[in-house]
């Protein structure tokens, strides 16, 4: 038996092939939609796809098993509360699937993060000795648990953390040797505490995760239902897209297609949304007045589903080569509404004659000095970051609200915006520039620069228990 690990990093989502080498038959867990990198192993190891394995309903990424059940004939597998809308196998607690003679894989409920959340424990049973490698997408990472709070109204926190704490209690009676394999690391908005290693262990797990520590029904529950992060607007549409069978990945960029400026500005009129993927740095030498900047070398898809409604037509500004993979990146979370991209990007935008808005950014002391004259300071990094360390006298506002309260803030005074690093700040900049506000600026490097420059900052005080 042989596993391979894929891992997206913009999403922070891990997708796994396994296949039996002697009669070449695979299955796939938890595929992301575009699956030309399944297509290429599987084409360059000889395998033929047996089988999908969806762990459940995701609701941070559009995946790619009705794709691959197209082009494939494989079987999709869903835990049997799913209600999968397509042709597949509904699986039970204990039902058992093969890849030839010697990889077993047993299907095991483990609801929580959703009713219909399954595991997948895999053996090789040619090699009784080996560990059993478990695959659990959203109910264990490596740190935490799958959060129970995404179905909101349609099933309470509480009740699914219940159902969750049940699962928990039987993964801690596996062998402690089980091998691990998570559907996401750090930075996924499916936890709060995840850690970013290839695989676990049911031992290191009982050792190292919170979730796995003894504590009461009633405590477990106050522990995996607290702090959790705001969940982005669009998880509850990509659980429902993935329920019904999403559509081919072809499908929606062959509707994406070259704009002319005179095309894209008649189509911003009309309401549609320019999405300016390109870096803080270019988008700060020029970009067109209303693009929401959200670099492509980092959570795009995540902050492009939290910042921009799925109404919106969308079109792209990108560095040149880089239109379609920017549509798809979209594409991963269901905004298939990219209706196309400036063609020649901000060069033919200019050269049309046409203005473009410029933005100026500070470095750590730049800033520094002009507070000292009164310019405002807008942290937009999250409560958690906020709390654990923060800039006196800053103004906070987090990026995914910042819209929301626009209309708080100053007009006549120079807003100096940060975050961490310098990525969500050049978002927010856009996103206050879109709403009118063009005395706006940010710091280069975050808060991270600003410490580095030995400028103050309000740290927490880490607390210490008495012997």
């Amino acid at each position: 038996m042989h596993i391979e690990r894929f891992y997206l990093k913009c999403l922070s989502h891990a997708s796994y092939i396994i296949f039996d080498e002697e009669s070449k038959e695979a299955a796939i867990v938890d595929p992301q939609r575009d699956t030309v990198q399944y297509e290429d192993f599987l084409k360059e190891k000889g395998l033929v796809l047996k089988y999908v394995l969806e762990t459940h309903l995701h609701a941070d990424f559009v995946s790619g098993h009705n794709e691959l059940a197209q082009k494939y004939g494989a079987t999709v597998v869903f835990g049997e509360k799913a209600g999968y809308k397509r042709p597949h196998f509904a699986a039970k607690h204990q039902d058992k699937l093969y890849l030839g003679k010697s990889v077993e894989i047993t299907v095991l409920s483990t609801p929580g993060h959703t009713p219909e959340s399954v595991c997948y424990a895999v053996r090789d049973l040619s090699k009784p000795n080996e560990p059993i490698s478990l695959f659990t997408g959203d109910t264990l990472f490596a740190g935490d648990v799958g959060r129970p709070d995404l179905l909101g109204a349609k099933m309470p926190a509480e009740v699914l953390a219940n159902m969750l704490y049940d699962s928990v209690q039987f993964l801690k009676t596996l062998p402690d040797e089980t091998k691990v394999y998570p559907a996401h690391g750090a930075g996924s908005a499916c936890g709060k505490s995840l850690a970013d290693v290839e695989f676990t262990t049911i031992g290191r797990e009982k050792l190292t995760n919170y979730a796995f520590k003894p504590m009461t029904r009633e405590e477990f529950i106050h522990a995996v239902t607290i702090d959790q992060p705001e969940a982005p607007k669009y998880f509850s549409e990509d659980a429902a897209i993935n329920r019904e069978g999403a559509k081919t990945l072809e499908e929606v960029l062959a509707g994406v297609r070259a704009m002319s400026p005179e095309e894209v500005e008649q189509a911003m009129n009309a309401g549609a949304v320019v999405i300016d993927s390109r870096s803080p740095d270019d988008f700060a030498l020029g970009s067109i007045q209303g693009a929401i900047n959200i670099w492509s070398n980092g959570q795009m898809a995540n902050w492009v589903g939290t910042l921009v409604p799925k109404s919106a037509p969308l079109i792209m500004l990108t560095d040149e080569g880089y239109e379609l993979e920017a549509a798809m990146r979209c594409a991963r979370i269901g905004y298939d509404n990219v209706i196309g991209y400036l063609n020649g990007g901000i060069a033919a935008w200019q050269q049309s004659g046409r203005p473009i808005i410029q933005r100026q950014r500070l470095t750590p002391k730049e800033a520094f000095e002009k507070l000292k004259n009164g310019a405002l300071l807008l942290d937009v990094r999250k409560p958690s970051e906020r709390k654990a360390k923060f800039i006196e006298g800053s103004h906070f506002i987090t990026l995914s609200h910042l819209e929301e309260q626009v209309h708080t803030l100053p007009k006549d005074k120079l807003i100096i915006v940060h975050c961490a690093g310098g990525y969500r700040s050049a978002t927010a900049v856009s996103l206050l520039n879109k709403h009118g506000l063009l005395n706006v600026t940010d710091i280069i490097g975050g808060i991270d620069a600003w410490q580095k420059d030995n400028l103050p900052v309000v740290v927490k005080q880490a607390e210490v228990c008495a012997s």
